[in-house]
Order: C-alpha cells, then structure tokens, then sequence
C-alpha cells in the first residue's frame, strides 16, 4: 500500500451542512475524501478552487454541472466555467464522466440483481438532461416515463413523456439555458435546505418510481410516499431517515454510502481520477472496471423492513 494519503476534495456551491469527509483505503491506497459547501458563493468557491490547486490530487466540481453532455453534444455552464477558470495545476470533474455509467448501472442492477419487473413502473424523472444514463435506462427498461425538466428546472409547468421529444427540447432549451445564472435553475445554498412544498404532491403519488438528483426529487416530496421507490444520488443520513418516515418503500443510491453519507458523483469521480494518477477523466470502461475492483455497486435500502446494503 502507498504510504501516501491521496486528497480529493469536491468543492460545491451547495450547503455547507452537507460537508463530510471519509478516508479509506481503495485499490491498496490510502485516499481521504472532502465535501466543502460554500452555501452559493460562486466566488468563495472559484476562490477555494485556487487555494487549493496544486495541494490536492483531484478535485470534484460540486452543486454544480460544467457541462450537459447528450448524444455528443456538449453544453458547457458559463458559471461553471467561471469557478474553475484559475486551477492550473489539478484535474477537475464533475460527475458527468462517472454519472452515466453509475446512474445506468444503478437501474440495471434494480432489475438484473434484485429481480425488479420495471416494466410498465409509471417513473417521474425529475431532470433527465442531468441524470441522462439514468432516464436512459429508465427508459430502456419500458418504464412509463414522465420528464420534469422544465418543471423542476425552470418552473415551466409541463411534462414530456416521449423521448423523441425530451431530445427536442434539450437541443432547444440548452443552448440557452447553460448561460443563465446557474442558482435560477437549480438549488444552492441555504435553498437546499428549505422545506420540500406539498404543491406537486399529485404528480409524485401518480408515479410509481420518483427518479433523479435528490434535490429535484426533494423539491415537492409529498408528507406521504407510501409505497414509492426512489432512485437517486447523494443522500444523507438524514435525507434516509426523512423518506423513510414518508413512507417510501425503497431507496437506491446510484454511489455507495460511505460513512452514512452516499457523496456526489464528482467527488466519486475524483476519487477514481486521484488514485489512477490522471490528469483528467478517465473513459467510460476504466470507471466501471475501477468500480467493480473497489467493490462499488449501488447502495439498497428497503426503508419501510430490513436493510438490504448491494454488494458485488
């Protein structure tokens, strides 16, 4: 084992009650893992990120996307680009190169490994342009899909239900959309920690499976969700504890829970790019082979019985 301790730490402009830190041992190295909130500040993060530089292995681009990468297309977010425009000296990911393959795996897994039938699942995919290899797969396995993305992102009180037309609109919308000011679309702050309305319960009670990034998913969470499955992302101990006591049936997080805590694909990401000693992300095939040698797979919790925790 490398006498070393490697350092990620994901630097997010979300709060900064969801900091955590772990250090474990992963493919015979020792790595520590660092989530740091800056409760919004765009320019306290952008600030952190040159601190830092140089000082750490890998660093994780959090609470926000740098890009919306669909069908070969590439979208880049001016405020992200912004954050990380002083790092001259270590890699920077955000997710997305890992997300596909983990967020799909995670819907392949509900079926192949737990022997879920998810077809004809009425599925409530509450942003796919962030979470595309999750509505991909959702998608795939024959589940009827809605689309929130206009709705959960823009306030736009509409839902798609064909994928021909999700893809439409995100040629569309995108281009435009990646030059807003990234908080009008999406939580930061102390905004992720305001109370989920009940506006939207209707919409959650008609979907068998709430699908995407917790935040979303948390927005309009009804006080009931008796019976639903949630499949998303980063969540606390906490955020179990709450869908639990909704009545949520099942919980599969496409990242393993470290700690109590499932951390964001960027930070996870980092991890992999930190103990492989790149300088950037890594292919599609080199995550998944790196995944299934630390033993990930996603995270199961039947909330409403016995925990179930996925194993490879």
């Amino acid at each position: 084992m490398s006498g070393r301790v490697k350092e990620v730490v994901s630097v997010s402009i979300g709060s900064s009650t969801r900091d955590h830190e772990v250090e474990l041992e992963l493919m015979g190295q020792r790595i520590r893992i660092r989530r740091e909130g800056t409760d919004g500040d765009i320019e306290a993060a952008k600030a952190r990120f040159e601190e830092l530089d140089g000082t750490v292995d890998a660093f994780g681009l959090g609470g926000i996307d740098l890009l919306l990468r669909i069908d070969a297309r590439e979208y880049f977010f001016r405020d992200a680009k912004r954050m990380i425009s002083g790092v001259e000296k270590t890699p920077v990911v955000d997710g997305t190169g890992l997300k596909h393959v983990l967020e799909a795996r995670a819907v392949h897994w509900m079926s192949q490994e737990m022997n879920l039938d998810l077809s004809g699942k009425r599925a409530l995919m509450t942003a796919a342009v962030d979470r595309y290899g999750m509505a991909e797969a959702l998608y795939r396995a024959e589940c009827e899909m809605s689309y929130g993305d206009l709705l959960f992102a823009l306030g736009v009180p509409v839902l798609i239900h064909r994928w021909s037309t999700l893809h439409a609109m995100i040629r569309l919308v995108a281009p435009i959309a990646t030059k807003l000011p990234f908080t009008w679309l999406y939580p930061t702050g102390s905004e992720q920690e305001a109370p989920a309305t009940e506006e939207k319960a209707d919409l959650y009670h008609a979907n068998d499976i709430i699908a995407g990034d917790y935040l979303y998913v948390r927005k309009f969470m009804p006080s009931r969700m008796d019976g639903a499955w949630v499949v998303s992302n980063t969540t606390t101990a906490a955020d179990v504890e709450d869908l639990r006591a909704r009545g949520v049936e099942l919980l599969v997080t496409s990242t393993p829970r470290l700690e109590g805590r499932s951390f964001g694909t960027n930070a996870m990401e980092a991890a992999m790019v930190a103990l492989a000693g790149a300088d950037g992300e890594l292919p599609p095939e080199v995550y998944m082979a790196m995944a299934q040698q630390m033993g990930f797979a996603p995270d199961v919790t039947w909330l409403q019985g016995a925990d179930v925790v996925a194993a490879i």
